[in-house]
């Protein structure tokens, strides 16, 4: 008596090519897909963001009509920082609550001088909010094949800016050249 056929015929759908094997503008044989969890973490974020911009705009990053260069987080009840308190010297973060306040009040060129890298860092949470609702609506990532890869690049991209910037900063401060 045989349990199993000799031939068994099943339908299932080609093997997709390994990303690794994937040429960059080469077309894919099928688009990600994201699950339940993933989208509801993507509008999630977008509410976060929603909420931190919410923040920056009650916040004022102005002294009697000047601008402030940084300490705006003071207003949320947060202590002095401690690297600047212990060092003398600014942090690599020092300036990004006050460059996202102002950059919140329209002031661009200020919120350049408070924190450049914050206002870059601004602009780009504000294009991610309406990119992750879209994305979670198609439920799939726009214009990524990876959210994973794409997360990564971004956060050694903004990194790298933050100590480049520090770099200068305390460069302009003169510590550099006084080690």
């Amino acid at each position: 008596m045989l349990l199993f056929p000799k031939w068994v015929i099943a339908i299932v759908p080609a093997p997709l090519k390994p990303m690794s094997e994937i040429r960059s503008g080469e077309p894919l044989d099928a688009l990600p897909v994201l699950g339940r969890w993933p989208r509801v973490g993507l509008i999630a974020i977008a509410l976060g963001l929603v909420l931190v911009f919410a923040v920056a705009w009650w916040l004022n990053p102005y002294d009697d009509g000047q601008p402030l260069r940084m300490e705006t987080h003071r207003q949320l009840g947060l202590p002095p920082c401690t690297f600047k308190f212990v060092t003398g010297y600014p942090c690599p973060s020092c300036g990004l609550t006050t460059s996202f306040a102002l950059l919140m009040k329209g002031d661009f060129a200020n919120s350049l001088r408070a924190n450049a890298v914050g206002t870059l860092l601004a602009v780009f949470w504000l294009a991610l909010i309406p990119w992750s609702l879209a994305s979670s609506i198609c439920g799939r990532p726009i214009l990524l094949v990876s959210i994973e890869k794409a997360v990564l690049r971004v956060l050694i991209f903004f990194l790298t800016l933050l100590l480049l910037r520090w770099i200068i900063v305390l460069c302009m401060t003169g510590w550099i050249s006084r080690a």
